[in-house]
């Protein structure tokens, strides 16, 4: 599976080659099911997300990865449930809430204020302190950091 994985990576890659598109990550089941997961900076339209597929669609083919086209491709962005898995995933999400698993299994939820290339920076507010707390987490100690949804 990880030949085909590749194969599919360096086949997409020039597809988003000058857009704000980016591969979050790609999967395949045993049953040539493909799937893909595309984030974009500005956000990923239904138009850009068909776009892909077509293109890719007609790259699988042409590469002939599936004799006799026996394979399915879905394009899609990551669901809001999905950890962020990207670099660019947390640069975008600046701004809004965020639980972060550390590799202590110790949970934290702040605003995401700042990203670097080694970790992030967390708003982190506590009860009955007048002011929220900084904290900072090293990329290498986040277990799992997924994006929180506030109604």
């Amino acid at each position: 599976m990880a030949e085909i994985t590749d194969k599919i990576y360096t086949l997409l890659e020039p597809l988003l080659d000058g857009t704000d598109m980016f591969i979050v990550s790609i999967k395949i089941k045993p049953v040539n099911n493909i799937k893909v997961f595309i984030d974009a900076d500005g956000g990923f339209s239904i138009e850009k997300c068909v776009a892909v597929n077509r293109k890719l669609y007609a790259e699988v083919e042409q590469a002939q990865l599936y004799p006799g086209g026996d394979f399915s491709l879905e394009v899609s962005s990551p669901g809001v449930d999905e950890p962020l898995l990207q670099f660019r995933q947390y640069k975008k999400n600046i701004g809004r809430t965020v639980l972060v698993a550390d590799d202590e299994e110790k949970e934290t939820t702040g605003i995401l204020r700042e990203v670097t290339e080694n970790e992030i920076t967390l708003e982190v507010k506590k009860p009955k302190a007048k002011e929220p707390e900084t904290i900072v987490i090293p990329f290498s100690k986040i277990k799992k950091a997924i994006v929180q949804i506030i109604f």
